[in-house]
């Protein structure tokens, strides 16, 4: 392509198109049929641009200039209580049942992987201290120490929004890392299980695992969900690079990375819910029973909403990306 021929060719109907959006009065019928036109012919220059003789000055011209005129036709939308609902009752559990085939069994393989690490530091004293020193050991583990203490050492609101905000940020940081091949997920997600693996390795070694349990497993089971879910949806993300399947990999990735996001904000929901079990429940004087069966109940909810809720809005169609409305439109690629 010639882009200057190209430009010369083009750049009246350009600048009519900007005239029309700049227009400071309503515009007649003839005058709205000529924008439509308009703005379909600018965003096919832009994808022959684009695809043919990259120009960045050009594109950006043109890209701000098919925005305006996207906008101009099919109107601002604001966002609503009834999009916010729509998302919490289709979108994130469409989203989260679409990636189960990627996070059941991250899920499966990283409770094998720290049990086995458990295991392995629980029955090898050598490795244990490698960990800590024996006198910290035994202050870690003993009763009233500080595995025990560590979930009542500060106020429970002030607890519950730090475990929130922590354990949100590694959410999102699987989710945003994965697009880099999901290696990073991985690292991040060893990383947990490592630290799981040593509180189940120490505290079982001390003859002490039921403790831990009664500890963990209120707000672990929700909590570590969330991670499984995050984890298994960046791993699918990098996998998107790899095999994009019958899209390009431009509007994989884009479907892909857009489902994500809403899918960080829904998971930062389910991990407040955690949180707040951390913070209010784990710590607290209800036997032990009661505080597990509250994480039981809590993990309950999360999987019966996804595989509920979220089966059935992926049967109707959805799939956890943006409504058409608040997509970017496909442009054509030929003239």
């Amino acid at each position: 392509m010639d882009l200057d021929v190209f430009v010369a060719a083009h750049r009246a109907e350009w600048d009519r198109l900007d005239a029309l959006l700049r227009r400071q009065r309503r515009l007649d019928g003839a005058e709205a049929d000529e924008l439509i036109a308009l703005y379909q012919r600018t965003a096919t220059h832009l994808s022959l641009i684009q695809s043919s003789a990259p120009d960045p000055q050009l594109t950006g011209r043109l890209s701000q200039l098919v925005a305006r005129a996207r906008g101009a036709v099919t109107g601002n939308r604001r966002a609503s209580w009834r999009d916010a609902t729509r998302f919490l009752l289709e979108g994130f559990p469409a989203a989260v049942y679409r990636a189960r085939h990627w996070w059941v069994p991250t899920a499966l393989v990283s409770t094998v992987v720290a049990i086995l690490l458990g295991w392995w530091i629980g029955t090898h004293p050598e490795v244990q201290s490698t960990i800590a020193a024996p006198s910290q050991l035994r202050e870690l583990t003993r009763p009233g120490g500080e595995y025990e203490t560590y979930y009542s050492s500060h106020p429970a609101a002030s607890f519950a929004a730090q475990v929130w905000t922590n354990n949100a940020q590694a959410a999102a940081m699987c989710l945003v890392l994965g697009v880099f091949l999901g290696l990073p997920v991985l690292w991040i997600l060893f990383e947990n299980m490592l630290n799981l693996g040593v509180g189940i390795g120490l505290m079982s070694s001390a003859g002490r695992l039921d403790t831990f349990l009664g500890l963990i497993l209120p707000h672990g089971l929700l909590e570590l969900t969330a991670v499984f879910v995050a984890a298994g949806t960046g791993l699918r993300l990098g996998w998107t690079l790899v095999d994009p399947g019958p899209r390009t990999r431009r509007a994989a990735l884009a479907e892909e990375g857009r489902a994500a996001v809403g899918m960080a904000i829904g998971l930062a929901l389910v991990l407040f819910v955690s949180g707040a079990i951390e913070g209010f429940v784990t710590p607290s004087g209800l036997p032990t029973w009661a505080r597990i069966g509250i994480g039981v109940v809590a993990e309950a909810a999360f999987l019966t909403y996804v595989y509920v809720l979220g089966g059935r809005a992926v049967r109707s169609g959805h799939t956890g990306d943006l409504e058409a409305a608040g997509r970017s439109s496909a442009v054509p690629t030929a003239a």
